[in-house]
């Protein structure tokens, strides 16, 4: 357990710091010429040596290493660190060879702990060694005079050509990818432990990492790492494809030293502070949505697919979707057009979607995801994972298996309409007094069988309401458009959430994946609005 690390710093700051840094030093620089950097000696390698080290330590008690030179990262701020550039003549695989040049990031306020980096060629793995000489420091009175063992925080892929970064891990187990639309956003992590409940949450570690050499003409990467935290240790695999899309073939082997209660699998972060249906702190801003990722879709062991719109709660909020054997998650951005963010530096239109397929059965338990309140867009406060129902005991051994895809579109998707907006407003009919107890809702679907409908077909909305009264349900093709809309009433009777579910049938058939959405009276600008009357 690291002391003092809590989501907010290492992904808020950390992971929001080298987007920045990355573009800054992404372009080809006028290096001076130097050698390749040096290396330690050849050992042989390959993953079972990875889970033979996590196996060990899992066998003895958890030892923390505290990060060196603390107050002299601390210095290190944004500005800082934007100075610091990885020499282009020093990466691994340089661009001209045909592969992705590899460069590596120098520890920082906000990534303080040193990890190391091995090269693996033709089976031998030979580690990076550190020092300044890697590095081009600007001209920032901090980064005079360092020490020379500061260490590499974690390390970045560039496209082939050298001109932009596509891939990066820094900071605990966190990493991400810019996927096929160039714009770094949600990212991911290697578990999760204790994100909810009594117990502070962990963070474990990636370690050593190993980085294979590929094949020419190559268009994959394989990244292994070693996980380290109080409660496990593991080892993790990485087989990356640079397609259009970017693809990883996951494989983590977990072995926990201390029985945990909530173990995250695939998880994945991102950030929500509001959208078209949850603008409660739109009035301090200029823009009508800012969002990393809009809603939870998730694909059921029985093949029912799901829509979650995120909300950005007045607390912290935990819904669980219990399943078996899940064909698929993931925290999606579906919103693609400009004009609803306006925001031509941020491109949250171009945030990537993150898409997890597992692989074998993975038998009974639940998708989790955790919102967390926020009032401004620095934070990561959306985290969305597998928590397995076994119990995770000290001493065991669990492995998991799953293809994780960066894309604007998830892949292998059912046939189904989709949602595509959810708007929230005020009950009743224009030109009549307002029930101030009621809401309207209007969910919008298209694509999949709804294509090929006219204005004439017609399909029946299926509402169903944990509590409250629904009423005044319509469902219509909007006008010019192939979208169909549903609009419908909810009476509203205290403060607590309400979990509402929609999807479109005909003739009994269902049309459309299944809208779930929980709506927090205690979060409705509306409700603030009138109570501010």
């Amino acid at each position: 357990m690291k002391i003092g690390l809590t989501r907010r710093t290492i992904v808020a700051a950390g992971l929001g710091l080298p987007l920045q840094v990355a573009l800054a030093g992404s372009g080809l620089l006028a290096d001076e010429a130097g050698e390749l950097p040096r290396r330690g000696p050849p050992q042989p390698f390959d993953f079972e040596t990875v889970k033979a080290m996590a196996r060990r330590r899992a066998a003895a008690p958890y030892v923390d290493h505290p990060p060196r030179y603390s107050d002299l990262l601390e210095a290190i701020d944004y500005d800082a660190a934007q100075k610091v550039a990885y020499r282009n003549a020093a990466a691994l695989w340089p661009a001209g060879t045909g592969a992705f040049p590899v460069k590596m990031f120098e520890v920082h306020r906000y990534a303080k702990d040193p990890v190391r980096i091995f090269q693996v060629e033709a089976g031998m793995a030979r580690e990076i060694l550190y020092e300044h000489a890697l590095f081009d420091y600007g001209d920032a009175p901090i980064l005079r005079n360092l020490p020379d063992d500061l260490g590499f925080a974690g390390f970045r892929l560039l496209e082939s050509d050298g001109h932009g970064d596509w891939l990066e891990f820094q900071s605990a187990s966190y990493f991400r990818s810019a996927g096929e639309l160039r714009q770094y956003g949600a990212s991911a992590r290697g578990v999760t432990v204790d994100t909810v409940g009594p117990k502070p949450e962990e963070f474990p570690l990636f370690t050593p990492f190993w980085i294979e050499e590929p094949a020419d003409g190559s268009n994959t990467v394989v990244i292994s790492a070693l996980m380290d935290g109080f409660s496990l240790a593991g080892a993790v695999r990485f087989v990356v494809r640079r397609e259009t899309a970017v693809v990883m073939d996951v494989e983590a082997v977990l072995y926990p030293r201390k029985d945990i209660d909530a173990l995250g699998v695939a998880p994945l972060t991102s950030m929500f502070w509001y959208s078209e249906s949850s603008r409660r702190d739109a009035v301090t801003d200029w823009r009508t949505e800012i969002h990393d990722s809009d809603g939870l879709a998730i694909l059921t062991g029985a093949g029912e697919s799901l829509w979650r719109p995120l909300n950005n709660p007045t607390h912290v909020s935990t819904t669980s979707f219990a399943d078996t054997d899940p064909k698929g998650f993931g925290l999606l951005q579906r919103d693609r057009d400009f004009s609803d963010y306006e925001d031509d530096g941020a491109a949250y239109q171009k945030r990537p979607s993150i898409w997890i397929e597992p692989k074998g059965g993975w038998g009974e338990g639940a998708v989790q995801l955790v919102e967390i309140p926020t009032h401004d867009e620095v934070h990561d406060n959306i985290v969305a994972h597998w928590v397995p129902k076994v119990p995770i005991r000290a001493g065991s051994e669990h492995s998991f298996a799953y293809r994780m895809t960066w894309s604007s579109e998830p892949p292998d998707q059912p046939p189904t309409g989709r949602v595509m907006a959810t708007r929230i407003g005020l009950g009743g009919m224009p030109g009549q007094p307002r029930p101030l107890n009621q809401r309207k809702f209007v969910v919008d679907f298209a694509g999949g069988p709804l294509e090929a409908l006219t204005r004439t077909d017609v399909l029946q909305p299926v509402i169903t309401a944990s509590r409250g009264q629904i009423f005044k349900a319509a469902c219509w093709q909007i006008v010019g458009m192939r979208w169909w809309r549903v609009a419908f009433d909810l009476e509203i009777d205290g403060d607590d959430p309400i979990d509402l579910r929609l999807h479109l049938a005909r003739d009994g058939s269902v049309m459309t994946e299944t809208w779930v959405y929980q709506y927090l009276p205690a979060a409705d600008p509306i409700g603030a609005a009138l109570r501010s009357r």
